[in-house]
């Protein structure tokens, strides 16, 4: 069935059916006929043809009132074709060559059909993309593609056309595809479950892209569908329908079983074992006898054989020297000239010399014989190749053939230069007008093309060869084994070998052609092939000038021109044979214009040079059809096999040598996927007819051999590499000794492995078997052969079922390209076309569900990527085709830039290894036995001992912080404590102690008649003094200061309703701010974004008049509450945690001693000041310890990148404090820069500490970079360290690295470790320490080392008992400056009373733990601190609420995402989160957006390798989209939300099946 035909296919095509064809008017048919060809070559625009063919038709169409005359022909042709049409009277007479009813070639067609009604049902989501992505980018990308090209190895009849005569069978193509147009296709997909985490995908969809069809959303199903999401959604997420429906289709795609289940199979807690692939007990075997080599006749002995080709050049241009040899056509295919084989020998000689004797370099002969020399000539120059050809053999001079460079980048020229450079080829010989038209550089040379080594070029024009002495003869020898020439052959991969063929050889491969051909002298051949390599070269160059044959060579130009020009040549001379490509006779079926006058009776021998191709038999089939009645006899059609490796490998004889009669088998698919050949089963879905390629060439011996391992003898029923062994196969790869052991020199063994013969054979890289009478049958190459899953499919193959969908609807034939990548260790099948320009996205996407469900069925394969690019943007192959290696390399690098892609990783992927089972809880007392037992310590480490440590500061004294300010106003009143910089780095404000303490008095002034004692007071201040004086003011009034951040005035839509919701939950009686800001409050744009009548009191503090201040207030005991601490936590949870006045001044003296700072010290600090340890280090620390803190604004370092840097180099500063943004930001912004910095005497190596304050997982990379970048400037290696705190304690770990002096003396503590882990066993909660640079190695950087007082343990999240230290679980923290509990938490009630005082379940079950909600291990290190103890170090890995929890185990978003980051340069940052148990990946893309769909392959292969999973939708979004805390951290909840809602405005969402 699986033909690759036209007839069946071509009838779909057939806009006015053939009926109505035959009734128009001839000149009509002949004019529709050229329109055809003009769009077929990309002449024309769609539009245009359309334009012009409704015009030509209009007469003759009756139109049916209201109905698309489109519509109405598709009718007819169903009706119409059913009559039997004139012209098909032809086949009733071909007794001998009927075919039989399972030969019909549309079967495939009919199989795809058939296989796609089983479908109907199915409907998958459809992605969205924005408009603006829809506009294609190339102008050309308008016109239709050079569809000339059939790709190159898969001619057959590929392209749209009319018959004029018609087959019999030709009705059975419309089998009435149930078109979905006005349906939505809407689905969705990716494993399916309830999540706990409210998320959504979508973006644009439907709507915006296809206007109508897509719009109608069908209502019932998206009800049904919110309903369902709604249930998933905690807090009542707003949930756009579109979205949701989308997502639920995909669910249910998914909830269909797969084909291949998951077996059950063992996995060690770590080791995710991949489902390794069991065998198929019911797969078919091979049954039959083991085979035999098979020769073919011996070579005859030829009276009077020249001994080499020279000679058998030299003896006819001295006999015959008026015998044509060449003729050569122009594009209007009229003869422009005819080389004699007078000629050729005396412009051979000429050339000879001058190459030997007139070109040198410093007196010596440039070339030496040997040499090898690079031949570059234009397709339609055969004249000229032919003479540099035999100038170069002459010479003794090895020609090297390639093609014409085009432009500097064409597709697979990097690698042609690498041949040249291996070959060391230093001269290029060309033509003239050829040497005109390649790029040159600005001298006026020849451009150096990437990848090529130096040349010299050389024309060979008459004007610039000399005529050798009249005592001068070229040396001609008989044929040994010295190199003749170099044939050029592109892997599968790309890359490009140079087969080497010797001069016996090459004599050899002429005298096997001239006897299975029959040839004799002075016959006229036509040849269509590129006559540089291969067929076109064997018979058109080689055995023709063997046997003085007349070659009339048709430029690939011409063809495009007028395909019937080598059949009209035919006709012309009367050729008795010519050598064409399948897509040479099916591009003629396409101008019927003037086949009424041809006559092809010459013809003894028509060669198919591509015949092994399984799908040529459809070509020859058509082909025979049509011009039957021209006079081509059907046994005159001789397809013929050969490879590059082993030249002609066999070819069916012509009638007269007597030979059994052509061969057909009809094969199973399935059994082909196993290697086995089963003739015609049952299912006609699937099967796969191929015609032999004819015996054996004469003096060859061939066998059959297993593809990989051992190259066994197969079995007579099973499908193998062909092998040949003859004196007329290549020799060898040039410079390539173990790929050429590979191929060149296999010895083939029988089953027991004994040597079949002592000489060895060649690989063909043709895949088939030897059928009855020995002839023998090709199913496929080596080069396109997929092997997914144990299983083999042939690239040609999946083509042809893609094509046969809905022919030439959307996609060009010939455009297509189907290749195998290997992803998470199996080969996933990508399938890659160009679409029409007019192609809708509705029609696009059916088709393209369509073709995946046609493959899925007739190959029982998943097409893992399916990609539509717009037309005439993938690589070209040199003579048409796709070339497919160019096109892998761009799909991997990202740069193929398709307009639809559709990516079925759930369908494909059924090697995940199992998801991991939870056992039943281990109890907390058993675990820590397991532990003892181990040698395992339980993972607990503390801070110094605060009650040991000397600290002899009156600030100790003072139990509440704000005494600590009066007292320093007394004691030291103009010490300055702040100075605050702006924009430009100048100082804006500063503050003695006294001047503080003034103000502060102010405050509390104003306050303490308004409100009473304990009442929580919302302070909105820019950061600055304003901020620290109000704070103070507060705590003077016995009033609670929250400190909140500021609307932003150009973003009030967002950022005032946090304010709102801080001040309504802190319960705020009153908001201190400053004048400019409380009119903001009350303006009318904020009163679009909140209800402003709702404010408390708002007092603004600019101007408060100086009054004689009240009796302060003295708290009753330490543990009242001091200042509420708000902050929105990474998944949106808005929580105020409360700090006592006991557990501030713990603080403060714990950050003191860790970082030993005192009144002569000077900080700087890049930090927000509104919560956490940014609030502390701003507001309190200050105080206590009477150090001097430079404070600069973060914000600021918008408009001046380089401020907090120069402000450090400045004050000289030893400690600085700066969040991840802020590091960030210098990184991006000052990269560059580093240079102009140190002009402006930025000086870093004063810096002896630099402190990234987070609370989150350490970001190596981005300390790295920013080491790395600074180290210019002096900044230590040593000195960024980070700093954790959280919630319930805002500083655990500080990491004070200490240079100089006080490292000598004993007081640094060690520098902070890295160490690498195992991330598979993360996953399971398990630390296990790795090398650096393993496979799945994560790099931790130590948090930091634990403050003074804190106590730190690793705790299970579930049974709440002890870990050991290889055990990840969550960090518990007891120190006396832990928060005394939340105040309130906003969005989760119910938050858990047990955060603030948690006791452990076995163990030390007196101590109250804090937990932090983060996860994290300890490692005791070999370095030791201060006291001599060693070292224990805190990792944290991330927390626990933004982990994910996905096939049973546990993922961190940070190492998904910095995988997705990794995969392309345009990825500036992404977020991931679960919805439904999908993963949803969200990346902002930085570049152009027609990248945006390269993205979605690249990032679902990363994931799937790194981690395992399949991405259920991937969102391309704009940069800035991804929102992120003032902190630095993404706000991946928020980011949920607004995707569910549809408000991400994404560029492309897809859905993976």
């Amino acid at each position: 069935m699986a033909e690759r035909t036209s007839t069946g296919l071509l009838t779909m095509m057939l806009e006015p059916t053939p009926a109505v064809a035959m009734t128009l008017p001839a000149e009509v048919r002949e004019k529709l006929a050229e329109l055809e060809l003009e769009l077929s070559e990309g002449d024309i625009t769609q539009k245009g043809y359309e334009k012009k063919r409704g015009k030509l038709l209009a007469p003759y169409i009756p139109q049916i009132q209201g109905v698309d005359p489109s519509l109405q022909i598709d009718n007819r042709i169903q009706a119409s074709s059913q009559a039997v049409l004139p012209g098909s009277k032809h086949n009733k007479s071909r007794a001998a060559n009927t075919r039989d009813e399972r030969f019909r070639s549309d079967l495939h067609t009919e199989a795809v059909q058939a296989a796609l009604a089983k479908y109907k049902e199915r409907k998958m989501p459809m992605p969205s993309k924005r408009r603006s992505v829809l506009v294609q980018s190339s102008v050309e990308a308008c016109t239709p593609p050079d569809t000339s090209s059939a790709s190159e190895d898969e001619g057959s009849l590929r392209r749209q056309g009319r018959l004029a005569t018609s087959t019999p069978y030709q009705g059975h193509g419309h089998l009435a595809v149930e078109h979905w147009f006005n349906r939505v296709i809407q689905g969705s997909s990716t494993s399916s479950s309830a999540s706990s985490t409210s998320s959504h995908p979508g973006g644009r969809s439907v709507t915006t892209t296809n206007t109508t069809a897509h719009a109608a959303l069908n209502a019932n199903a998206a009800a049904t569908a919110l309903a369902d999401l709604m249930a998933h959604t905690q807090l009542g997420v707003p949930v756009n329908s579109r979205v949701s429906s989308k997502i639920q289709q995909l669910l249910n795609t998914l909830k269909r079983p797969k084909r291949p289940p998951l077996r059950e199979f063992f996995v060690d807690d770590f080791e995710e074992l991949l489902d390794v692939q069991q065998i198929d007990p019911n797969q078919p075997k091979p049954e039959g006898q083991h085979t035999s080599p098979l020769e073919g006749e011996p070579l005859g002995v030829v009276n009077n054989w020249p001994p080499s080709l020279p000679a058998a050049l030299q003896r006819w241009g001295a006999t015959q020297p008026k015998s044509p040899c060449l003729t050569a056509l122009d594009n209007a295919g009229k003869p422009v000239y005819t080389l004699t084989y007078g000629k050729l020998w005396t412009r051979s000689q000429k050339l000879a010399y001058t190459l030997l004797n007139k070109l040198s370099t410093r007196n010596e002969p440039l070339l030496m014989p040997g040499d090898r020399v690079a031949l570059v000539f234009p397709n339609n120059d055969p004249v000229m190749f032919m003479v540099a050809f035999y100038g170069c053999l002459l010479a003794e001079l090895v020609p090297v053939p390639i093609e014409v460079p085009l432009t500097r980048k064409d597709a697979g020229s990097q690698q042609i230069g690498f041949l040249l450079g291996s070959c060391g080829v230093t001269l290029a010989l060309t033509t003239d007008a050829c040497q005109k038209g390649l790029p040159k550089a600005q001298t006026g040379e020849v451009a150096t093309f990437k990848g090529w080594p130096r040349l010299l070029w050389f024309v060979t024009d008459g004007k610039h060869v000399v005529k050798p002495p009249k005592d001068w003869h070229p040396p001609i020898r008989e044929a040994s084994n010295d190199i003749a020439y170099i044939e050029y052959k592109t892997s599968k991969e790309g890359s490009t070998m140079g087969i080497t063929v010797s001069h016996s050889a090459m004599l050899a491969h002429c005298h096997a052609l001239t006897q299975a051909c029959g040839y004799t002298e002075a016959e006229t051949i036509t040849n269509v092939l590129d006559f540089k390599r291969e067929a076109g070269l064997w018979h058109g160059v080689l055995t023709s000038v063997m046997n003085r044959m007349h070659v009339i060579s048709i430029p690939y130009s011409l063809m495009k021109v007028n395909p019937l020009s080598w059949i009209q040549k035919v006709h012309t001379y009367k050729a008795r044979v010519a050598v064409v490509k399948s897509r040479d006779m099916h591009w003629s079926l396409l101008a019927q214009r003037d086949q009424r006058d041809v006559s092809l009776s010459s013809l003894r021998m028509l060669i198919v040079a591509d015949g092994a191709n399984p799908w040529s038999i459809s070509s020859c089939d058509a082909f025979l059809n049509v011009f039957q009645a021209r006079g081509l006899r059907p046994e005159v059609i001789c397809p013929c096999a050969s490879s590059s490796e082993a030249m002609t490998v066999a070819i069916r004889r012509p009638p007269e040598l007597g030979v059994p009669p052509p061969g057909k088998a009809v094969l199973s698919m399935g059994g082909l996927s196993h290697s086995v050949i089963r003739v015609d089963t049952e299912e006609k879905l699937s099967v796969l007819t191929v015609q032999d390629v004819g015996q054996v060439m004469p003096g060859a011996l061939v066998c059959v051999v297993r593809v990989e391992g051992t190259p066994y003898l197969c079995q007579t029923d099973e499908v193998g590499e062909i092998c040949v062994n003859s004196g007329s196969t290549g020799v060898a790869y040039y410079g390539l000794p173990g790929m050429t052991k590979n191929i060149f020199e296999t010895i083939p063994v029988t089953s027991s492995g004994i040597p079949v013969s002592d000489r060895p054979f060649t690989r063909t890289s043709l895949l088939g078997f030897v059928g009855p009478d020995s002839l023998v049958f090709v199913v496929g190459k080596m080069d396109g052969l997929m092997v997914v899953s144990g299983r083999r499919h042939n690239a040609d193959d999946v083509v042809a079922t893609a094509l046969a969908v809905e022919p030439m609807k959307f996609v060009y034939r010939g455009r297509i390209a189907v290749f195998s990548l290997s992803v998470l260790h199996d080969e996933r099948i990508v399938v890659v076309a160009e679409q029409r320009p007019d192609a809708s996205e509705e029609d696009s996407f059916q088709w393209m569900s369509r073709v995946l469900q046609a493959i899925d069925s007739i190959h029982q394969v998943g097409v893992y990527c399916l990609a539509l690019v717009p037309a005439n943007t993938l690589p070209k192959a040199p003579l048409g085709g796709i070339h497919i290696s160019e096109t892998k390399q761009r799909f991997l690098e990202g740069a193929l830039h398709p307009c639809n892609v559709l990516m079925c990783p759930h369908t494909c992927v059924t090697n995940l290894p199992k998801p991991r089972q939870k056992q039943p809880e281990v109890g907390p007392a058993s675990m820590i036995v397991g532990n003892l037992v181990a040698g395992k310590r339980i993972a607990q480490a503390c801070g110094r001992d605060v009650a040991q440590l000397e600290d002899n500061d009156q600030a100790r004294k003072f139990l509440y912080i704000q005494d600590v300010l009066q007292w320093r106003a007394q004691a030291t009143p103009d010490h300055p404590l702040f100075l605050v910089l702006n924009a430009k780095g100048t100082v804006a404000s500063t503050a003695s102690c006294l001047q503080l303490h003034k103000r502060a008095e102010r405050v509390a002034t104003a306050l303490m008649g308004r409100l009473n004692t304990g009442d929580h007071v919302a302070l909105v201040y820019p950061p600055g003094i304003d901020l620290i004086a109000t704070f103070y003011g507060c705590l003077y009034a016995g009033c609670v200061p929250v400190t909140v951040r500021p609307p932003h005035p150009q973003n009030l839509a967002t950022t005032l309703p946090t304010v709102k919701m801080i001040v309504e939950v802190s319960k705020s009686v009153c908001i201190l701010t400053t004048q400019a800001i409380m009119k903001l409050l009350k303006s009318k744009e904020a009163a679009a974004a909140v209800d402003t009548k709702s404010w408390p009191m708002v007092l603004d503090t600019d101007d408060l008049p100086r009054k004689k201040s009240p009796q302060m207030y003295k708290p009753p005991t330490p543990e009242m509450l001091a200042y509420l601490d708000f902050s929105v936590s990474t998944t949106g949870i808005l929580a105020g945690v409360k700090m006592s006045h006991a557990a501030t001044s713990a603080l403060c003296r714990s950050i003191k001693l860790q970082c030993e700072l005192y009144p002569s010290r000077q900080i700087a600090i890049c930090l927000d000041p509104y919560c956490g340890l940014g609030f502390a280090l701003w507001c309190l620390c200050s105080v206590y310890s009477g150090h001097q803190s430079i404070l600069v604004p973060p914000l600021e370092l918008e408009s001046n990148a380089s401020l907090w840097l120069a402000a450090v180099s400045q004050y000289k500063v030893r400690v600085t404090f700066c969040s991840y943004s802020v590091m960030e930001m210098c990184t991006k912004g000052l990269g560059s820069q580093t240079e102009a910095l140190r002009l402006r005497n930025v000086n870093l190596s004063c810096v002896r500490t630099c402190m990234v304050v987070a609370e989150e997982r350490p970001r190596i990379a981005l300390t790295q970079s920013f080491s790395k970048i600074f180290k210019d400037l002096g900044l230590s290696s040593r000195a960024v360290s980070t700093t954790f705190g959280c919630r319930v304690n805002v500083a655990i770990c500080l990491q004070p690295n200490r240079l100089g002096k006080l490292a000598e003396q004993g007081t640094a503590g060690p520098d902070p470790t890295t160490v690498y882990v195992d991330m598979r066993a993360l996953r399971h909660d398990r630390v296990r320490l790795v090398e650096r640079g393993s496979p799945h190695s994560l790099p931790l950087m130590e948090s930091g080392k634990i403050l003074p007082g804190v106590k730190v343990i690793i705790a299970n999240t579930e049974t709440k008992g002890p870990l050991g230290d290889s055990h990840l679980g969550e960090v518990w923290v007891s120190s006396p400056h832990n928060a005394t509990g939340y105040y309130t938490v906003y969005g989760e009630e119910a938050l858990h009373a047990d955060h603030f005082n948690t006791k452990l379940s076995f163990g030390d079950t007196q101590t109250v733990w804090a937990r932090t909600g983060y996860l994290g291990f300890l490692r005791r290190t070999d370095l030791t601190d201060a006291s001599g103890e060693r070292h224990d170090a805190l990792y944290v890995v991330g927390s626990l609420d933004e982990t994910l929890e996905l096939r049973g185990m546990r993922y961190h978003p940070i190492d998904i995402e910095t995988s997705v980051i990794r995969s392309h340069k345009s990825i500036a940052e992404c977020a991931v989160f679960t919805w439904t148990n999908l993963l949803v990946v969200v990346v902002e893309l930085e570049g152009s957006e027609q990248e945006a769909l390269d993205l979605v392959a690249l990032v679902t292969n990363v994931v799937l390798e790194e981690h395992y999973l399949i991405v259920g939708v991937v969102v391309v979004v704009d940069p800035g989209v991804i929102p992120i805390n003032s902190r630095g951290e993404k706000q991946r909840m928020h980011l949920r939300d607004g995707f569910l809602a549809d408000q991400l405005d994404p560029i492309y969402v897809a859905y993976n099946m």
